[in-house]
Protein backbone atom coordinates (compact mmCIF):
# COMPACT_ATOMS: atom_id res chain seq x y z
CA UNK A 1 0.00 0.00 0.00
CA UNK A 2 1.24 2.95 -0.71
CA UNK A 3 1.91 6.09 1.85
CA UNK A 4 0.32 9.20 1.94
CA UNK A 5 4.00 10.50 1.85
CA UNK A 6 6.89 10.08 -0.70
CA UNK A 7 10.89 10.86 -0.89
CA UNK A 8 12.13 12.87 -2.77
CA UNK A 9 16.12 11.30 -3.24
CA UNK A 10 17.66 14.70 -3.68
CA UNK A 11 16.21 16.33 -0.05
CA UNK A 12 15.28 12.70 1.24
CA UNK A 13 12.66 13.86 3.47
CA UNK A 14 9.12 12.69 3.07
CA UNK A 15 6.79 15.01 1.71
CA UNK A 16 3.52 15.46 3.75
CA UNK A 17 1.16 15.22 0.55
CA UNK A 18 0.31 13.68 -2.56
CA UNK A 19 1.34 15.47 -5.93
CA UNK A 20 -1.77 15.82 -8.44
CA UNK A 21 -1.71 16.12 -11.86
CA UNK A 22 -5.48 17.15 -13.56
CA UNK A 23 -5.42 17.21 -17.35
CA UNK A 24 -9.42 18.80 -17.95
CA UNK A 25 -10.53 19.76 -21.99
CA UNK A 26 -7.39 18.34 -23.23
CA UNK A 27 -7.44 18.55 -27.22
CA UNK A 28 -4.44 18.22 -29.21
CA UNK A 29 -3.85 17.82 -33.18
CA UNK A 30 -0.98 16.96 -35.70
CA UNK A 31 -1.55 18.14 -39.42
CA UNK A 32 -4.64 19.51 -38.65
CA UNK A 33 -6.37 16.31 -37.74
CA UNK A 34 -7.64 15.44 -34.21
CA UNK A 35 -5.40 13.48 -31.98
CA UNK A 36 -7.36 14.01 -28.58
CA UNK A 37 -10.47 15.88 -28.10
CA UNK A 38 -11.60 17.07 -24.26
CA UNK A 39 -9.68 14.40 -22.35
CA UNK A 40 -10.02 14.74 -18.68
CA UNK A 41 -8.54 12.97 -15.86
CA UNK A 42 -6.71 13.32 -12.72
CA UNK A 43 -3.69 11.01 -11.72
CA UNK A 44 -1.62 11.09 -8.49
CA UNK A 45 1.92 10.13 -7.24
CA UNK A 46 1.97 6.38 -6.24
CA UNK A 47 0.67 5.05 -9.36
CA UNK A 48 0.74 3.14 -12.30
CA UNK A 49 -1.01 4.35 -15.44
CA UNK A 50 -1.69 2.63 -18.40
CA UNK A 51 -2.61 4.54 -21.88
CA UNK A 52 -4.66 1.79 -23.74
CA UNK A 53 -6.30 2.61 -27.33
CA UNK A 54 -5.99 1.57 -30.97
CA UNK A 55 -3.28 2.75 -33.40
CA UNK A 56 -3.93 6.63 -33.77
CA UNK A 57 -6.11 6.72 -29.96
CA UNK A 58 -4.11 9.57 -28.89
CA UNK A 59 -1.32 7.68 -26.56
CA UNK A 60 1.15 9.29 -27.93
CA UNK A 61 0.34 12.81 -28.46
CA UNK A 62 -0.83 12.83 -24.60
CA UNK A 63 2.69 11.45 -23.76
CA UNK A 64 4.39 13.99 -26.00
CA UNK A 65 1.75 16.92 -24.67
CA UNK A 66 2.49 16.01 -21.00
CA UNK A 67 6.52 15.82 -21.74
CA UNK A 68 6.19 19.35 -23.29
CA UNK A 69 7.11 18.43 -26.72
CA UNK A 70 3.45 19.28 -28.39
CA UNK A 71 1.47 21.89 -27.83
CA UNK A 72 -2.26 21.43 -26.82
CA UNK A 73 -5.00 23.78 -29.16
CA UNK A 74 -7.13 23.46 -26.22
CA UNK A 75 -6.97 22.68 -22.25
CA UNK A 76 -5.09 22.86 -18.97
CA UNK A 77 -2.45 20.41 -18.29
CA UNK A 78 -1.82 21.09 -14.38
CA UNK A 79 0.81 19.74 -11.71
CA UNK A 80 -0.38 20.40 -7.88
CA UNK A 81 -2.41 23.73 -9.75
CA UNK A 82 0.36 25.01 -11.84
CA UNK A 83 1.10 24.61 -15.08
CA UNK A 84 3.01 21.55 -15.88
CA UNK A 85 5.44 23.17 -18.52
CA UNK A 86 6.41 25.59 -16.34
CA UNK A 87 7.53 22.46 -14.40
CA UNK A 88 9.63 20.46 -16.64
CA UNK A 89 11.74 19.24 -13.73
CA UNK A 90 9.00 17.36 -12.56
CA UNK A 91 9.12 15.40 -15.60
CA UNK A 92 11.23 12.41 -16.72
CA UNK A 93 10.27 11.13 -20.72
CA UNK A 94 11.03 7.80 -21.97
CA UNK A 95 10.20 7.70 -25.44
CA UNK A 96 10.45 4.54 -27.86
CA UNK A 97 13.27 5.84 -29.90
CA UNK A 98 16.34 6.37 -27.89
CA UNK A 99 18.99 9.37 -28.58
CA UNK A 100 21.78 7.37 -28.15
CA UNK A 101 23.65 5.23 -30.58
CA UNK A 102 24.44 1.69 -29.31
CA UNK A 103 27.72 2.03 -31.53
CA UNK A 104 28.76 5.01 -29.25
CA UNK A 105 31.62 4.20 -26.75
CA UNK A 106 29.83 4.94 -23.49
CA UNK A 107 29.49 3.63 -20.44
CA UNK A 108 26.26 2.69 -18.59
CA UNK A 109 27.25 5.36 -15.72
CA UNK A 110 27.53 8.23 -18.47
CA UNK A 111 24.51 7.59 -19.89
CA UNK A 112 22.97 7.73 -16.63
CA UNK A 113 24.99 10.53 -15.52
CA UNK A 114 23.32 12.06 -18.48
CA UNK A 115 20.17 12.50 -16.18
CA UNK A 116 21.95 15.07 -13.93
CA UNK A 117 22.57 17.78 -16.82
CA UNK A 118 19.67 19.74 -16.14
CA UNK A 119 19.96 20.34 -12.70
CA UNK A 120 23.83 21.11 -13.15
CA UNK A 121 23.54 23.28 -16.80
CA UNK A 122 25.79 22.94 -19.40
CA UNK A 123 29.58 23.78 -17.41
CA UNK A 124 28.48 22.58 -13.52
CA UNK A 125 30.70 20.07 -12.25
CA UNK A 126 29.68 16.85 -10.67
CA UNK A 127 29.03 17.11 -7.10
CA UNK A 128 29.04 14.38 -4.33
CA UNK A 129 25.24 14.48 -4.26
CA UNK A 130 25.14 14.25 -8.61
CA UNK A 131 26.95 11.36 -7.52
CA UNK A 132 25.02 9.58 -4.46
CA UNK A 133 21.60 10.24 -7.20
CA UNK A 134 23.66 8.40 -10.00
CA UNK A 135 24.82 5.45 -7.74
CA UNK A 136 21.14 5.14 -6.33
CA UNK A 137 19.79 4.99 -9.58
CA UNK A 138 21.92 2.54 -10.78
CA UNK A 139 20.99 0.15 -7.58
CA UNK A 140 17.80 0.96 -7.88
CA UNK A 141 17.41 -0.73 -11.44
CA UNK A 142 19.92 -3.32 -10.62
CA UNK A 143 22.93 -1.97 -12.84
CA UNK A 144 25.88 -1.72 -10.48
CA UNK A 145 27.76 -4.52 -12.19
CA UNK A 146 27.00 -3.26 -15.36
CA UNK A 147 27.94 0.57 -14.61
CA UNK A 148 31.40 0.25 -16.53
CA UNK A 149 29.75 -1.79 -19.64
CA UNK A 150 29.23 0.12 -22.82
CA UNK A 151 25.63 0.50 -23.48
CA UNK A 152 25.91 -1.53 -27.23
CA UNK A 153 27.61 -4.65 -25.46
CA UNK A 154 23.77 -5.14 -23.27
CA UNK A 155 20.59 -7.01 -24.20
CA UNK A 156 17.58 -4.82 -25.11
CA UNK A 157 16.13 -5.67 -21.10
CA UNK A 158 19.36 -3.84 -19.74
CA UNK A 159 18.86 -1.00 -21.83
CA UNK A 160 16.18 -1.00 -21.01
CA UNK A 161 16.74 -0.47 -17.42
CA UNK A 162 19.71 1.87 -18.40
CA UNK A 163 17.59 4.26 -19.58
CA UNK A 164 15.04 4.29 -16.76
CA UNK A 165 18.16 4.55 -14.60
CA UNK A 166 18.82 8.01 -16.86
CA UNK A 167 15.53 9.13 -16.45
CA UNK A 168 15.18 8.50 -12.60
CA UNK A 169 18.63 10.36 -11.92
CA UNK A 170 16.74 13.62 -13.16
CA UNK A 171 14.73 13.08 -9.48
CA UNK A 172 11.81 13.58 -11.43
CA UNK A 173 7.98 12.86 -9.89
CA UNK A 174 6.38 11.89 -13.06
CA UNK A 175 8.29 8.99 -15.58
CA UNK A 176 6.59 8.88 -19.17
CA UNK A 177 7.47 6.06 -20.77
CA UNK A 178 6.34 5.17 -24.25
CA UNK A 179 5.95 1.34 -24.86
CA UNK A 180 8.55 0.70 -22.61
CA UNK A 181 7.40 -3.57 -22.87
CA UNK A 182 8.00 -3.41 -26.51
CA UNK A 183 11.15 -6.39 -27.66
CA UNK A 184 10.47 -7.38 -23.83
CA UNK A 185 11.17 -11.29 -23.15
CA UNK A 186 8.68 -12.82 -20.50
CA UNK A 187 11.58 -12.33 -17.51
CA UNK A 188 12.74 -8.60 -18.88
CA UNK A 189 8.64 -8.07 -18.35
CA UNK A 190 8.41 -9.23 -15.16
CA UNK A 191 11.10 -7.52 -14.31
CA UNK A 192 10.68 -3.80 -15.69
CA UNK A 193 6.88 -4.38 -13.80
CA UNK A 194 8.74 -4.85 -10.79
CA UNK A 195 10.76 -1.94 -10.60
CA UNK A 196 7.85 0.30 -12.01
CA UNK A 197 5.64 -1.04 -9.27
CA UNK A 198 8.72 -0.21 -6.46
CA UNK A 199 8.88 3.12 -8.65
CA UNK A 200 5.45 4.36 -7.96
CA UNK A 201 5.24 3.20 -4.07
CA UNK A 202 8.13 5.68 -3.36
CA UNK A 203 6.08 8.11 -4.63
CA UNK A 204 6.33 8.65 -8.03
CA UNK A 205 3.77 8.89 -11.07
CA UNK A 206 4.60 6.59 -13.92
CA UNK A 207 2.00 6.89 -17.32
CA UNK A 208 3.13 4.74 -19.75
CA UNK A 209 1.71 3.97 -22.87
CA UNK A 210 0.88 0.19 -23.15
CA UNK A 211 -0.82 -2.56 -25.74
CA UNK A 212 -0.88 -5.91 -24.43
CA UNK A 213 -4.53 -5.88 -23.00
CA UNK A 214 -3.64 -9.59 -21.09
CA UNK A 215 -0.95 -8.18 -19.11
CA UNK A 216 -2.13 -4.58 -18.66
CA UNK A 217 -3.92 -5.75 -15.19
CA UNK A 218 -0.89 -7.66 -13.95
CA UNK A 219 1.17 -4.53 -14.31
CA UNK A 220 -0.81 -0.88 -13.62
CA UNK A 221 -3.10 0.01 -11.16
CA UNK A 222 -5.06 2.26 -13.38
CA UNK A 223 -5.70 2.75 -16.88
CA UNK A 224 -6.99 5.04 -19.59
CA UNK A 225 -9.13 3.65 -22.63
CA UNK A 226 -8.99 5.86 -25.95
CA UNK A 227 -10.17 6.62 -29.12
CA UNK A 228 -9.08 10.59 -29.53
CA UNK A 229 -11.65 11.02 -26.92
CA UNK A 230 -11.62 8.94 -22.91
CA UNK A 231 -13.81 6.25 -23.26
CA UNK A 232 -13.13 5.22 -19.95
CA UNK A 233 -10.92 5.82 -16.90
CA UNK A 234 -10.11 4.03 -13.74
CA UNK A 235 -8.85 0.51 -12.46
CA UNK A 236 -7.28 -1.38 -14.98
CA UNK A 237 -9.39 -4.53 -15.08
CA UNK A 238 -12.79 -2.74 -14.56
CA UNK A 239 -11.39 -0.06 -17.55
CA UNK A 240 -10.69 -2.84 -19.83
CA UNK A 241 -14.24 -4.47 -19.63
CA UNK A 242 -15.64 -6.20 -22.58
CA UNK A 243 -18.21 -3.34 -23.54
CA UNK A 244 -15.75 -0.80 -23.22
CA UNK A 245 -13.06 -2.79 -25.53
CA UNK A 246 -16.04 -2.97 -28.17
CA UNK A 247 -16.24 0.87 -27.96
CA UNK A 248 -12.11 1.57 -28.47
CA UNK A 249 -11.69 -1.74 -30.54
CA UNK A 250 -14.19 -2.27 -32.48
CA UNK A 251 -13.12 -4.10 -35.40
CA UNK A 252 -11.40 -6.76 -33.20
CA UNK A 253 -13.94 -6.78 -30.63
CA UNK A 254 -17.30 -6.52 -33.08
CA UNK A 255 -20.43 -6.26 -31.30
Amino acid sequence: MVSDSHICWGGGHPHPHRHELCVCGLCAAYGGQPALEELSFTARCGQTLALMGPNGAGKSTLLNVLAGLHRPTSGTVLWNGTPLHRQQHEIAYLPQSRDIDPRFPITVREVVAMGRWTALGTWGAVRAHDRAIIDKALATLDLEELAERQIGALSGGQQQRVFLARALAQEAHILLLDEPFTGLDVPGTAALARILRELAAEGRLIIASHHDLASAPEIFDEALLLRRRLIAAGRTAEVLSPARLQQAFPHRFPS
